[in-house]
């Protein structure tokens, strides 16, 4: 690690509890002497799984549909959440996509990342869901509607990005999938 680039924390304060998360400042000295103060979101983790599966010969994503509040619009997600006070990103994984969909599955975890480091602490986690089984039905937060489709590998692939696709997240979750499948072809149906 550079210790040149390190500002050194003096103090933080939680300026605003949103719920969902925390706003604080942090007051810095970088090694020259320099001092800021910097926002911080405080929030939990962050969970995503990916469930796959063949249908006849083709692969295909369980995905959901739902309203988000922050953009206004109807996104096409990956079954994702927060991972709640003393839980392993496993076990939240498991939790939202029975939440949300019903269904198990065999969880591998392709990786995590901090979704924004410039002003955040938490961390993301992926999840590839294979081997799945409905077990259940849905068993939503009250201000959840979800849909849940099913949709083929390529078409998110190849519009990722845009339109219903429009999150940055679910773009994180298929980076994470296309470098799992680089050594499992069959994801991919190849």
């Amino acid at each position: 690690m550079r210790e040149d680039l390190i500002w050194k924390t003096i103090s933080k304060k939680k300026e605003l509890d949103c719920h969902i998360f925390n706003v604080l400042t942090a007051d810095r000295c970088a090694p020259d002497g320099r001092k800021g103060t910097f926002v911080e979101i405080e929030s939990p983790d962050w969970i995503v799984a990916i469930p796959w599966f063949v249908k006849d010969g083709t692969p295909y994503f369980i995905m959901e549909e739902q309203f988000r509040h922050g953009s206004e619009s109807v996104t096409r997600e990956f079954p994702a959440g927060l991972v709640e006070k003393g839980e392993a990103a496993l076990a939240a994984a498991e939790r939202e996509l029975m939440e949300e969909t019903g269904i198990t599955g065999t969880f591998t975890e392709l990786g995590n990342v901090c979704p924004n480091n410039a002003f955040m602490s938490n961390r993301q986690s992926f999840f590839l869901v294979t081997d799945m089984e409905k077990k259940a039905g849905q068993s939503l937060d009250p201000n959840e509607t979800i849909d849940v489709i099913e949709v083929p590998v390529e078409e998110v692939i190849r519009d990722m990005g845009t339109g219903l696709y429009d999150n940055g997240i679910m773009m994180m979750a298929v980076g994470f999938f296309l470098r799992y499948a680089e050594s499992h072809p069959e994801l991919r149906g190849r």
